[in-house]
């Protein structure tokens, strides 16, 4: 299984709104005004390319789940 690239959507203190960050850049992928604008139908699938796996957090910065696309690609031995 080759690996995937690692986002995390997070929310954004001093602008408000959410970022979808690249991992291992720190990078600003995609800037959303609501959560509910980043994770509805295929908004984070279609906005890192329909490949990678995304950690998304709330708003105390604990982590609320992660999504694997695409889906197959998700590791077999995982709770989610």
């Amino acid at each position: 299984m080759a690996k995937l690239p690692k986002f995390t959507l997070i929310h954004n203190n001093s602008m408000g709104g959410w970022d979808l960050k690249k991992d291992k850049t720190n990078s600003t992928i995609k800037h959303f005004e609501t959560k509910e604008d980043a994770i509805a139908g295929g908004v984070l699938k279609n906005a890192i390319g329909g490949q990678g796996s995304v950690k998304i957090k709330k708003m105390d910065n604990s982590y609320q789940e992660e999504r694997t696309y695409p889906k197959s690609e998700d590791p077999k031995k995982s709770k989610g």
